[in-house]
């Protein structure tokens, strides 16, 4: 286990802000940067953005207000998690509830916080997940990754009013076995290692996973995601 991570007014975490509404940024990077030990260095509109125009200075902790639930903002999310193995993530939400949970676990978030929190609770959160501290509940995300419902030769799909049997699709044992290092918190290339599959591989099967669970696609951030993945042309203007 690594050493937790230390902060301090010399060596800020270095923030980057994602939300849609430039106001709404310009207010979190006011609150952020009136603390010593906190420096927001980036903000984009969207996941896509920040891939397509990569932060410099690398952040310790991305603080995310994303459509959800949508599968390529989450695709995205991960990619750029996988790009930066050191980000921390923090989600905002409008919902505390299983969705919100479930939304964050996959997108490989450390905790996620309501938009209506004080401005104090959001800065303790950020140095909560910057020191490497996860605020999500270990027992929570057992449980409803737990319910999501397998599918066996034996089993079927459940009894009606089983845990998770609303849920549009059962899973495969190999699914679950994903869904399962995705609650640990893997990213992308460290799933591919763990199964011996290309970091692609696993991004592609997450991709088909979400569905199942209900996340419908999002076509601008998906268009987003291709231009990222999409290498430039040499010669081709920046």
């Amino acid at each position: 286990m690594s050493a937790p991570r230390t902060f301090s007014s010399g060596h800020p975490i270095r923030v980057l802000l994602v939300d849609g509404p430039q106001t709404v940024r310009h207010a979190l990077r006011d609150v952020l940067d009136a603390e010593p030990d906190i420096r927001v260095v980036a903000d984009a509109g969207s996941v896509g953005e920040a891939l397509v125009r990569p932060p410099s200075p690398v952040p310790d902790v991305a603080v995310l207000d994303v459509r959800w639930p949508d599968a390529d903002d989450i695709t995205a999310c991960r990619e750029l998690r996988s790009r930066m193995p050191g980000l921390a993530w923090l989600t905002l939400t409008s919902f505390d509830d299983d969705t919100a949970l479930l939304n964050a676990v996959l997108a490989g978030a450390s905790g996620y916080v309501l938009k209506q929190i004080k401005d104090s609770a959001l800065v303790f959160a950020v140095r909560a997940v910057a020191s490497g501290r996860s605020l999500l509940d270990p027992a929570a995300t057992a449980r409803l990754l737990g319910g999501l419902p397998a599918r066996t030769p034996a089993a079927g799909t459940g009894p009606p009013g089983a845990p998770g049997a609303s849920a549009p699709a059962v899973l495969s044992p190999e699914e679950r076995h994903m869904l399962r290092l995705v609650g640990d918190g893997l990213t992308d290339r460290q799933i591919g290692r763990r199964l011996s599959l290309t970091e692609r591989t696993v991004s592609d099967r997450i991709s088909r996973l979400l569905p199942k669970l209900g996340i419908r696609q999002g076509a601008p951030a998906s268009a987003a995601l291709a231009r990222a993945r999409t290498p430039p042309r040499r010669g081709a203007p920046g």
